[in-house]
Formats: C-alpha cells, structure tokens, sequence
C-alpha cells in the first residue's frame, strides 16, 4: 500500500453513505447522486454531490496525520529562525468547521472562494461542505504563459489576505483553482493568531516557489514586488530554504535568493 493512502487511510461505504444521506436531509432532498473523486489529498477524503457541493469527510486518521504535519512544519519554521506558527484544532469536525470559518473570512475580504455550505459531524467524522466549482483547473495545470499572465493576480490575492490579517498557510499550486479565468484560493490550514508575521513570510515564500520554476527567478520577483514591499519579500526568503524541503516544491532556492538581493540593492 502507498504511504500516501496508509496515512490518508480510508472511510467504509456504509460511514460514507450517512454522510451522503446526512447531505441530502440537510438540504430537504430525498436522495443525493454521489461521485467520488481521485484527488491526491492527505487531509480528507473528497467527494462530489449532485455536481453542487463538492464535501470534504475528515476522520480521526486525518486528524492525526493533521497534528504529524503541524509539528513537523513548526520545526521547519524554527530552523528558518522562528517560532513555529502552525496550528492543529482538533477533532474531525473542528478541522471542518476552521475550513468552513475560513472560507466565510476570505470571502467577506472579496476573496474568489468555493462558497461556503456547511460542516457537521457524522459517526465521529467532520463533514465540510463547500460549492463545487465544475469547470475548475489548479494553478499546476496551467501553461507557462497563462501562469504568467496570473502571476500578478496570484500576488494581489495573497496581499489582499495578508493586508487584511489572513494567511493561508499552505499555498501550493493545488490549493489555486483557475475557473472562468479568476483564481479561486482553497484548503487553508491553520495558523495561531500570534505567529502571523511569520506565516505571512512562509506564504510569500510559497508563492515564490510556486512560480519561479514556471516563469524565471526574476519575472516571479517582479511580480511579487508590486504589492508587496522589497521588505516583505525579503522576509519571505528566510523561508525559502525551508519551502524547498517539501516535496511539493520544486525550484532553485540559490536563484530566486539571489533575484530578491538584487530587487534589495
């Protein structure tokens, strides 16, 4: 078996189907059509109801290798000369209800974000349900030039949070959905209150790492210091070496260090 599914585990068909039959009670429908999807996700098990409400079903196991990951990138963010910033709340339903919280925070900022539905508990499972976007593509399926032509939209929305005292925490190019060519932000984790500068840095640093293999070192500087300052960017590259760990980042972390000395001089 995969490590990946070992920790993601999996929900027996009968837990799944009370999850299915609780979203349909909860929206005064008599059955729901349900469509699994084969998303490579640690977190949550996903699925698609009526092709409206895409559901995310958290279980203890989740929940577990939720608390792993936020220690191991607390760690992470000690050897980049900080305290750790992330966060793990708890149960299944609690990891729903921050995510449905979350996603009401973004939008009420004017954020683009599936909207957000509802998160209960079934059978000891957390059950977050969000709109399903049907024509999505992630930031990963993009050409080069069309992650150009988002690069600057990519930085104002990741400004926009910050300026508005949010971080996402996990940005990553399977946490952006293009759709109807607007970006939607999903899936952020969470982060303590008073390890905000912090994550705003490692956030800014993920960007950073998520274009520069795309667009070159330079252009991903460029378009970062449009609305943020040289300041903040050089912030961000504390965190670069540190962003560079984790498997789903892949770039020249001495290139893209060397681009923000220069934006600095």
């Amino acid at each position: 078996m995969a490590i990946r599914e070992f920790l993601r585990g999996t929900v027996d068909w009968s837990r799944l189907e009370a999850v299915a039959l609780a979203v349909a009670e909860r929206n005064d429908r008599d059955s729901v059509r349900v469509e699994f999807l084969d998303a490579d996700n640690w977190l949550s098990t996903p699925m698609v109801v009526d092709d409206e409400w895409f559901v995310k079903i958290v279980t203890p196991q989740n929940s577990t290798v939720h608390a792993l990951f936020t220690a191991g990138r607390n760690l992470g963010a000690f050897t980049s000369g900080t305290e750790g910033f992330f966060d793990h709340v708890g149960t299944p339903l609690q990891l729903a209800e921050h995510e449905l919280e979350a996603a009401k925070r973004m939008r009420a900022i004017g954020l683009n974000v599936p909207r957000p539905v509802d998160a209960f508990e079934v059978d000891g499972l957390g059950v977050l349900v969000l709109e399903y976007l049907p024509e999505f593509r992630t930031f990963d399926d993009l050409d080069d030039d069309s992650v150009r032509e988002h690069a600057p939209e990519l930085f104002a929305l990741l400004a926009t949070m910050h300026e508005n005292d949010v971080a996402h925490g996990d940005l990553r190019g399977e946490n952006v959905l293009v759709q109807d060519g607007e970006l939607y932000v999903i899936d952020a984790t969470t982060v303590r209150e008073d390890g905000f500068a912090g994550a705003r840095a490692y956030d800014l640093a993920c960007a950073l790492a998520e274009l520069a293999p795309r667009i070159g070192a330079r252009d991903t500087v460029a378009a970062a210091t449009g609305p943020y300052a040289v300041a903040d960017v050089l912030a961000a590259r504390e965190f670069l070496d540190f962003v560079a760990l984790r498997p789903d980042h892949d770039f020249e972390a001495t290139a893209l260090k060397g681009e923000i000395e220069k934006a600095a001089t």
